[in-house]
């Protein structure tokens, strides 16, 4: 009971941050009217008028929309600015380190150095190091009680499969996630005040293996016990909003997974072209040795196939370095979300099937009323905490996918630039062995 009322209080402190119960629109981002939206999401033509064509060039428009998109991104550094201003709290993780375990086992702990001014922690500093696994205990914790909130996503145990768990590249990059993973808690008005990070952030290692051995709290059970009963139940007052809002991600979902499909594929398939590569460049550097008037032109092709084959390893290793990894953390993100939606529907299930057992039993009226209203307010609860979530869930990725692909874009740009590079190399070569060609036959001929 005490952690329903705690979280009917967080919920009521989200709402008092401007958010509202519109009906959600999936045409609109973030879901909910009512909330601010980027101008970065609509093209240009959205600025006009219908009859601005006649009254404003090209230059104009263009210039109109650089200046609201400028004036858009110094919103966004003012509202970042002012974010910091007020945090209280601060988290990083670095500094991966190798260790050996019993039987010849190996695995690796971060460095976790938290930063605070909260009065909740003893001290303003603390330094711990924590395996992967530690992480995941957080978020189960998280999960078990704050179940009506996004709870972050973790890396995946086994991705980046082509570099080896302890190589550099591995490292840096699981580094990375397992900090925003910490960040985004961090910076969330409720989980960042949940027990268990506390724990995770400060206890010592002795002290957080004997709260990992501790078994789920009451509530998760009580959880499952309604989620059993909810999958032969029809919710029959739900929201269309909360359908809306499931098909939503359900078709964001689709859309993610598929460019994470095909983008493996295409890293599969270069990395057989790179194999090819590196087989067709030794053809030309042997050809030199037994062709001598044709050497430096072998040899500029041998070059040149390198070139190209390192390009492509290059671009090949960086995305699955810095475009997978959000890629398949917002597809997480997504069946977070479907998660917390179930969960939502699962109470909503308690709340009608306390309505149907107030209706039935009038003699025991005031009892079942007290538990219909308690689970009335805790499904307002729950539908706070998911629009204050997904609202923030949308900026976080809209910022992330701009990022995303700039250096989708910068990556390409650099891999073409290197290849024309190449290429041109070869083609100066050849003409000017043309020239030679071109000045012996006429020195021939004037003979």
């Amino acid at each position: 009971m005490a952690e329903v009322e705690d979280s009917t209080k967080d919920s009521g402190r989200v709402q008092g941050e401007g958010l509202d119960t519109q009906q959600y629109d999936p045409l609109q981002n973030p879901l909910t009217e009512g909330l601010s939206v980027n101008d970065d999401d609509f093209e240009e033509e959205d600025l006009r008028s219908p009859g601005a064509d006649s009254n404003m060039s090209n230059a104009s428009q263009t210039a109109l929309a650089g200046s609201i998109k400028l004036e858009d991104q110094e919103e966004e550094t003012e509202e970042e600015d002012q974010d910091m201003e007020t945090r209280d709290l601060f988290v990083t993780v670095d500094d991966p380190e190798k260790h050996s375990g019993s039987m010849g086992s190996a695995y690796v702990t971060y460095r976790v150095v938290t930063k605070t001014t909260r009065g909740a922690f003893d001290n303003p500093e603390y330094l711990v190091r924590r395996r992967y696994q530690d992480f995941l205990w957080l978020r189960n914790k998280l999960e078990e009680t704050q179940p009506t909130h996004l709870i972050p996503p973790l890396p995946e145990k086994h991705s980046l499969r082509r570099f080896d768990h302890f190589s550099p590249e591995f490292l840096k990059t699981r580094q990375k996630a397992l900090n925003k993973f910490l960040t985004r808690i961090a910076d969330h008005p409720v989980l960042s005040f949940n027990s268990a990070f506390q724990i995770f952030l400060t206890a010592k290692a002795w002290e957080l293996t004997a709260h990992k051995k501790q078994g789920p709290g009451i509530f998760s059970r009580m959880g499952d016990s309604v989620r059993n009963v909810a999958a032969t139940y029809m919710l029959k007052g739900r929201s269309p909003e909360y359908t809306m809002m499931g098909e939503y991600v359900g078709t964001f979902s689709e859309k993610l997974g598929t460019i994470n499909r095909v983008s493996e594929r295409i890293i599969k398939e270069n990395q057989e072209y790179i194999n090819e590569l590196g087989e067709y460049s030794p053809v030309f550097s042997l050809w030199s040795n037994s062709e001598i008037e044709l050497a430096e032109t072998m040899t500029c092709m041998a070059n040149c196939i390198e070139k190209c084959q390192e390009a492509v390893q290059e671009l090949n290793d960086e995305q699955e370095q810095y475009f997978l990894p959000p890629v398949r953390e917002y597809l997480l993100y997504a069946d977070s979300i479907k998660s917390v939606l179930k969960k939502r529907d699962s109470i909503q299930v308690e709340y009608e099937l306390s309505q149907e057992e107030s209706s039935k039993r009038k003699n025991e009226r005031e009892q079942v009323d007290k538990q219909v209203t308690f689970l009335h307010d805790k499904t307002e609860c729950a539908n706070a905490d998911l629009k204050a979530d997904m609202d923030r869930w949308h900026k976080n990725k809209r910022k992330d996918f701009k990022d995303l692909f700039i250096g989708l874009a910068d990556r390409e740009i650099k891999f073409y630039q290197q290849t024309l590079s190449a290429w041109e190399e070869v083609i100066q070569h050849l003409q000017k062995e043309n020239a030679e060609c071109a000045n012996d036959t006429e020195a021939k001929d004037a003979e």
